[in-house]
């Protein structure tokens, strides 16, 4: 799942949220062809001579020198803003006001550029000490600018109705940054610094949120997820990292090697929970204390206000997922029955159902399978992903050895109007095609908000920008069911079930476990590891399958999440309510799927320009409400009747051939 982050923030915050990115045909536009789908629609087919799997960021920065030269102009910058409207907002017009947002807006703009670049670097190697001081450096620029633009921040935010009318009737082209204006100052007087000073304490406060979530990926790269090594069944001796953990579980046959792996890595991470809870108290308290300056009860209230969210719609979905968990009984026994156990145990969930569980899905492949399944979508969709795959947008394959962070993200360079940049650790199997199809679903709906709406509006909250992800897949599940045999067919829809269980009981458990720990921390301090292993096994009895033969002691999972140390707290859920809009909206598109096809488009390139849930009843006329998780957890139960029914067909037909 994608590192993406998203909340309502000044333009200058969107860098530490949504990225932009730029290739070498940058001034590109992406023609949109009102909905062309289908047999009407001539794909042009990927040419796998043209393939790139590294990223290249000349074009970002020639040189790390160029970069800090930047970041010494952006630093003079900064306070040439300060002092050339500071004095001007004491008695505001309209004309002040427009010519500060387009100057804020330039600024951003090249700050992006340098954040992404040092942000993308450090990710290739994060004991890289040049990149690790420049993204340093940058956040210290982000928090610098927010404390002498302070006198901008208290100002807007404290407007009435009436300052706000005075203004846009002073000056027209205010108008077009009225939704802007809105999302960002109007609707937050309730929630604002009262003084300079406040707002000064505020910068510093994420500044230290920053610098930790930093910290703690270094710390999972190198340590958490570095599980050591095991001795195989066959007499190897198998380093458990991050990568191959999810490859051995993925594909080993033998599930004495699984256990072994599984066992690792369990209890190393056991061993590592209490430096990690130390790092996550530190987190929390600041967490806590930056949400009660703006007037919420805490960070959890702070989220959801800036998602737009109300406690009611995620008490809503946390309700139907817990009370509904059974519908997954059926898979899981489906499962059992396929790997001939007795009882499920953690270490045999992620083992690809196929006969040919070591098969490679080779990058290539992914990609080609990946097209085809946009064939019904409109061309735009294969204009872009000929671009972000051949034009050195993607960095492929993992490499913890020398320090590339686990997982996958996907930035947007909306300032260069180009392509995404997209990071993965693609290791060949089931899972890693739908990562592949995931991120790239995010490069698709950046690169058509970057050519369709104005920078400031190339934004938006995180489960609506998990939407195209989320899609995405559904496609690719689909293509892969109706075109391929139907062992491959069992494989993929299996792998991707497990998946709705992932989505429906663990992303909302995790945040779950985040709104906890933070009250535990809240409570008594620094909560310890022990007592954090504890909380992540009490909740997660509630979301997860009895059917299944869990470890006893308590489990250590959440040290290495690395969206529980996010500075956008309680990410996960999003991923819950982005899939169940996705699963809607994928009945509409099986439905009608021109019209689809067009409300779509429209829907990813409008980025901002209106509120999330605004948006998405217009084009689709979706509410997210209790019905809309029902309906999700019904769609589940019809994949899950579908997979049994292609497994009856292929018993049928060995019957038949052994006749």
């Amino acid at each position: 799942m994608g590192q993406k982050l998203v909340k309502r923030l000044s333009s200058l915050e969107l860098l530490l949220l949504f990225a932009i990115f730029s290739g070498r045909d940058a001034s590109d536009k992406v023609k949109k062809s009102s909905g062309n789908t289908g047999e009407n629609n001539m794909f042009k087919e990927i040419n796998l001579d043209e393939v790139t799997t590294e990223w290249d960021d000349s074009y970002l920065f020639s040189s790390r020198g160029d970069a800090l030269e930047k970041l010494g102009a952006l630093k003079k910058r900064s306070e040439e803003i300060n002092q050339t409207f500071r004095p001007e907002f004491e008695n505001l017009p309209g004309s002040v006001l427009l010519d500060y947002l387009e100057a804020e807006k330039e600024f951003s703009r090249s700050v992006d550029v340098l954040y992404i670049y040092a942000y993308t670097q450090l990710s290739k190697n994060v004991n890289d000490q040049f990149f690790n001081s420049l993204l340093a450096e940058s956040q210290d620029l982000v928090t610098e600018h927010r404390k002498v633009s302070a006198f901008a921040t208290v100002k807007l935010t404290s407007l009435s109705k009436e300052e706000w009318d005075r203004l846009f009737s002073e000056e027209p082209g205010l108008e077009v940054y009225r939704a802007y204006l809105e999302a960002t100052y109007m609707r937050f007087i309730e929630h604002r610094p009262m003084n300079e000073a406040q707002a000064v304490y505020l910068a510093d406060l994420e500044n230290q949120r920053m610098k930790l979530e930093t910290e703690a990926l270094s710390e999972i790269t190198n340590k958490v997820t570095m599980a050591g090594n095991i001795t195989l069944e066959s007499g190897e001796e198998f380093q458990v990292n991050s990568q191959s953990y999810n490859t051995l579980l993925s594909t080993d046959q033998s599930r004495e090697n699984r256990k072994r792996c599984y066992d690792q890595r369990f209890y190393h991470l056991i061993n590592e929970s209490g430096s990690m809870a130390s790092l996550y108290s530190k987190k929390a308290r600041l967490d806590d204390l930056a949400a009660s300056e703006l007037n919420y009860t805490d960070s959890y209230e702070s989220s959801l206000y800036g998602l737009y969210l109300t406690k009611n719609q995620v008490d809503d979905m946390n309700t139907v997922f817990k009370e509904r968990k059974d519908i997954f009984e059926d898979y899981n026994e489906f499962r059992r029955k396929k790997l001939g156990l007795e009882t499920l145990s953690p270490y045999d969930l992620l083992l690809q159902l196929t006969d040919q569980s070591g098969k490679d899905y080779t990058y290539t492949d992914a990609l080609q399978e990946v097209q085809k399944s946009y064939s019904g979508m409109d061309s735009c969709f294969n204009e872009i992903f000929l671009k972000m795959v051949t034009g050195n947008f993607i960095d492929v394959y993992p490499d913890p050895e020398h320090g590339k962070q686990p997982g996958g993200y996907c930035y947007g360079l909306y300032a260069l109007k180009s392509p995404a940049l997209i990071f993965m650790n693609y290791n060949g199997i089931i899972s890693d095609q739908k990562t592949l199809t995931h991120e790239l679903g995010h490069g698709i709906n950046f690169y058509l908000m970057g050519n369709s709406v104005d920078y400031l509006y190339c934004a938006g909250q995180i489960y609506e920008m998990e939407i195209p992800s989320t899609f995405n897949e559904e496609l690719f599940v689909d293509y892969v069911v109706e075109n391929s045999d139907k062992e491959t067919a069992v494989a993929v829809l299996a792998q991707h079930i497990g998946e709705y269980q992932n989505y429906f009981t663990r992303q909302p458990m995790i945040a779950e476990f985040e709104y906890k720990a933070h009250q535990l921390c809240a409570e008594n301090g620094n909560v310890s590891g022990t007592e954090l292993n504890a909380l992540w096994t009490d909740i997660s009895k509630e979301y997860r399958s009895e059917s299944i033969e869990y470890y006893k002691e308590d489990s250590a999972e959440w040290t290495y999440i690395n969206h529980i140390y996010l500075t956008n707290n309680y990410y996960t859920f999003n991923y819950a309510i982005s899939k169940a809009i996705t699963l809607a909206l994928f009945k509409q598109y099986k439905e009608k799927p021109e019209a689809f096809n067009k409300n779509y488009i429209a829907y990813l390139s409008a980025g901002s320009t209106m509120p999330p849930e605004e948006k998405l009843k217009k084009y689709f006329g979706i509410e997210i409400n209790r019905q809309l998780f029902e309906d999700a957890v019904d769609i589940v139960k019809l994949r899950i009747q579908g997979l049994n029914k292609l497994e009856k067909e292929i018993n049928g037909n060995k019957s038949d051939s052994a006749v």
